[in-house]
């Protein structure tokens, strides 16, 4: 219970979680342990991993860990945490995300103890009269309880009849493969205690809850997203990954290390006093997050060396050991050389990072929007943190 406490949230009901594992170990039978994937996000981030690393934690007690690919409730779309209908999926984009979604996935979860499938394999042969049976097992008020609709509702903004049926689809996962234990973020609580509630229904025990917090990206401010570009990707190279981690504020590093590693929880007391002694740099044991991160999607030396690079271009003031080359002939405005280079998407955005001194060229900062770059012998450009590029002629 101490490795399935950690970093929980909450387990509905603690006490049918615990009879549910003594019968396991009584019958010798693992649990069957749920996690719906979303397959519209097929690039995993650290945000995604904290209940994967929950499911981890299942199958090292002996679990069997089953992912749920929503390849037929992806054609609704989840309305979970969303103030507006999200556009669906084609079943073959669904699909073809889920793979990509279990290749990443694995690594962090045993594949020998991990069990894939689709919803679209029971739910796509429900006919209409059985959709109707379904929908008469829950009523309306109960689902406009759920925040996501009742804002919705409040505000005006339209609630389609497809998006109510989300909780009822994802409960006949449950149904369908006799969940004992279903995982989720803290914004999937409705649609898991749905899923109670149908099974109990249909005459099946209910499953036991478990929510895991949603982690906080790297701004500081809102939960991990791509969309938000405050994400550390777990597929990104060493040095990526070593100096986002970096970036973090200090109040996340025991948060990052609870949530995003596999730092046993005695190691983790000791983290906790550390931080909490002011005789210690939060700086010294951030950069151990930041070794810990990159060792565990990538090796040890990998991230030895993205703290070398790392200390070289930023703490030294080095440069990279390795730089993308980009030759020109003539003459090119600043504005349109980052645009070139694909620092920037576009002149404003480039015009916006030189106004706001994230540009250099070997080493001399860019103020004037309007220079003339002309490249008479090669010459670094570096744009923000951590875009370089040699400049050369052709």
């Amino acid at each position: 219970m101490d490795l399935i406490k950690r970093g929980a949230v909450e387990i509905i009901p603690e006490e049918d979680l615990v009879k549910k594992l003594g019968k396991s170990i009584k019958e010798n039978k693992p649990l069957n342990i749920k996690l719906g994937c979303d397959p519209t996000r097929p690039d995993l981030h650290l945000g995604h991993t904290v209940v994967l690393r929950k499911l981890s934690h299942f199958q090292q007690l002996g679990h069997l860990a089953i992912l749920i690919i929503g390849d037929f409730t992806g054609m609704i779309g989840d309305p979970s945490g969303r103030n507006s209908a999200r556009p669906p999926l084609t079943l073959e984009e669904a699909r073809e995300n889920g793979k990509s979604y279990f290749e990443q996935a694995s690594l962090i979860l045993d594949p020998k103890r991990t069990k894939i499938v689709y919803n679209s394999d029971w739910l796509g042969k429900m006919n209409f009269a059985d959709v109707i049976k379904l929908a008469s097992k829950y009523t309306l008020a109960r689902m406009l309880e759920r925040d996501d609709f009742t804002n919705r509702y409040k505000n005006g903004i339209p609630i389609s009849l497809h998006e109510i049926l989300y909780p009822l689809a994802q409960a006949m996962d449950s149904i369908a493969i006799d969940s004992d234990v279903e995982l989720g973020g803290t914004d999937q609580k409705f649609n898991l205690l749905v899923g109670r509630d149908i099974q109990r229904e249909f005459g099946k025990e209910p499953q036991v809850i478990l929510t895991m917090p949603l982690l906080v990206g790297i701004d500081g401010v809102e939960k991990m997203s791509k969309s938000m570009n405050n994400y550390i990707g777990i597929t990104e190279p060493p040095k990526e990954m070593y100096g986002k981690t970096l970036s973090i504020s200090d109040e996340l590093i025991y948060t990052y290390f609870e949530l995003a590693t596999d730092v046993p929880n005695n190691e983790l007391k000791q983290i906790k006093q550390q931080l909490e002694n002011k005789e210690v740099n939060p700086r010294d044991i951030k950069r151990k997050l930041a070794r810990k991160i990159v060792e565990m999607y990538h090796s040890k030396d990998e991230a030895i060396k993205a703290e070398e690079e790392f200390d070289r271009i930023f703490v030294n003031k080095g440069l990279p050991d390795e730089m993308s080359e980009f030759s020109m002939n003539g003459e090119l405005d600043i504005l349109d050389l980052i645009v070139k280079v694909g620092f920037a998407p576009t002149r404003s955005e480039a015009r916006r990072l030189v106004i706001q001194g994230g540009v250099s060229l070997d080493g001399e900062k860019v103020t004037d929007v309007k220079m003339v770059v002309k490249i008479d012998n090669p010459k670094i450009l570096k744009v923000g943190k951590r875009n370089f590029i040699k400049l050369t002629t052709k």
